[in-house]
């Protein structure tokens, strides 16, 4: 079986119910090339890949590998004609409870390749060749370790050890350097060209458009389950931008006056996001709208979280109102009147089966308990308001917040915030999957909250939502700033460009 591979998708597509995820697909991968996926989040990069791996099946279209029609029903068939995949999930890819060996060894054990009741002393001589398909020096004491000891960005490098070890005909990396420092990334690269001279295809899907600059021979722009573009080297990253993010939507925008902060609530210095970006100072003013704008992989997710003493900062410094703010935990934030409706809203803003009137006033309990016994009439009469303040669509207070559309659970999400009295609002892709209408209401709640003096912080990768909300606007490229002013100062063209700069 030759390694050295053309891979063709023609009219793929795939539903999820009504839900119509690809639309026709028609991608090619060619031999001895890099070939960038790029493109927004829900845009079908995800779905494309799980089903080159058989993590989907029930697609429509044709897969071919050098002529010859393919059907991937499983991960394991996937491998065994040499597609090999390294997905976005870390852990999903290690096996905590076996050892570092193990987990390097894990496929041809599941194959039978290796007894299973191997002793871990015979397997770490083939661990060690696994492991230096990547050039890893790892001790065997290392490589006895449980998986689970070990940090997230040594799994990455074991999962792409485990991958490159099988020479395959394809390989497929979803954001492969998302846990790691620059000399880890430097190593991979190196791995990359190699593979890239001795004929093997690979598909990379990353945000960082500096590593796609650096690493790609192709760019292949994906936009609501369809392709929208395609280049050669050298790239025209405004193109490409356009490309991913579409021409401005054209949609009715309530006008707002545009507002000018003159009162520092929230002062950061030196702050550093990750590892190989440079420190920046940010001030954060009260009355106006700060609007952060960068893809995945830009920081602004860290840059809310390390706000908010979800996670911390590489380095750096703030205070708070004049003091000094350093959060050890969400909870302590909480207390200082720092707030963070967070990306994700159905994994870290919602629990199942809770009501609209429960998830209203969880961060609030003891606004709403005497003696560490619950109200539930002022827990109702919480649910209430937040439903006629925000227009939620629901047949009350007791319905629960996981049946609602998810325009409405949104309204929730941020609606429940603003019942204490927040001196600084985070707001992490806030329209993310909702309707135009819930945009305008979330927009326009938000707009008079900075309005009654706070800071708030609006995160998001949408060019059109930072344009509809924001008095000043912020842009991150791989952790650093590279555009602050304000929204009558910019346009959309110019904020592309700046989001398009590389590295």
């Amino acid at each position: 079986m030759t390694s050295q591979a053309t891979i063709v998708m023609r009219d793929i597509t795939m539903s999820f119910g009504a839900n119509m995820v690809l639309r026709g697909v028609n991608l090619e991968i060619n031999p001895a090339h890099v070939t960038a996926l790029l493109g927004a989040n829900g845009a079908g990069k995800s779905t494309l890949i799980k089903i080159l791996s058989g993590v989907y099946t029930g697609n429509g279209g044709v897969i071919e590998i050098d002529g010859e029609p393919q059907t991937i029903d499983s991960p394991m068939t996937a491998r065994r004609i040499g597609l090999q995949t390294v997905h976005q999930r870390i852990d999903d890819g290690v096996i905590p409870g076996l050892s570092i060996a193990e987990n390097l060894l894990f496929e041809q054990i599941a194959q039978n390749e290796i007894g299973r009741v191997a002793s871990l002393r015979s397997l770490l001589p083939k661990a060690r060749e696994v492991a230096d398909a990547l050039h890893l020096d790892w001790s065997d004491s290392y490589l006895r370790k449980d998986v689970f000891e070990i940090g997230v960005a040594d799994k990455q490098l074991l999962i792409l050890a485990r991958a490159l070890a099988r020479r395959p005909r394809l390989l497929i990396l979803d954001e492969p350097t998302s846990a790691l420092s620059q000399s880890e990334v430097d190593r991979l690269f190196s791995v990359i060209n190699e593979l890239r001279a001795s004929g093997i295809p690979v598909l990379y899907v990353s945000h960082r458009l500096g590593e796609i600059d650096t690493l790609a021979d192709r760019l292949v722009v994906l936009r609501d389950g369809q392709i929208r573009g395609e280049q050669d080297r050298p790239f025209d990253w405004t193109a490409a931008l356009k490309d991913m993010l579409g021409e401005q939507t054209v949609v009715e925008l309530e006008s707002f006056e545009e507002r000018h902060g003159t009162t520092t609530v929230l002062d950061l210095k030196g702050v550093q996001l990750f590892t190989r970006s440079a420190p920046f100072d940010l001030e954060i003013r009260s009355g106006e709208v700060t609007g952060v704008i960068g893809l995945l992989g830009s920081g602004k997710s860290e840059l809310a979280r390390g706000i908010f003493g979800a996670d911390s900062f590489v380095g750096g410094t703030m205070t708070l109102a004049g003091a000094k703010y350093a959060p050890a935990g969400p909870s302590e934030a909480i207390r200082n009147d720092v707030y963070l409706v967070p990306e994700d809203r159905a994994q870290e803003s919602m629990l199942p089966g809770w009501s609209i009137a429960r998830t209203a006033s969880l961060p609030f309990l003891k606004m709403i308990a005497s003696r560490s016994v619950l109200n539930f009439g002022k827990e109702h009469a919480l649910g209430i308001d937040l439903i006629n303040e925000f227009s939620v669509v629901a047949d009350g207070d007791e319905q629960e917040v996981d049946s609602l559309s998810g325009g409405n659970q949104q309204k929730v999400i941020v609606g429940r915030w603003l019942h204490g009295t927040p001196r600084v609002l985070l707001l992490d892709e806030p329209f993310r999957g909702v309707d135009i209408g819930a945009r305008r209401d979330i927009s326009r709640k938000t707009r008079e909250v900075a309005g009654s003096g706070v800071g708030v912080v609006v995160l998001t990768s949408d060019i059109d939502e930072v344009l509809e909300v924001a008095d000043r606007i912020i842009v991150l490229v791989d952790g650093e700033v590279r555009m602050d002013t304000y929204s009558s100062q910019t346009n959309r063209d110019q904020i592309v460009v700046r989001m398009s700069e590389v590295a």
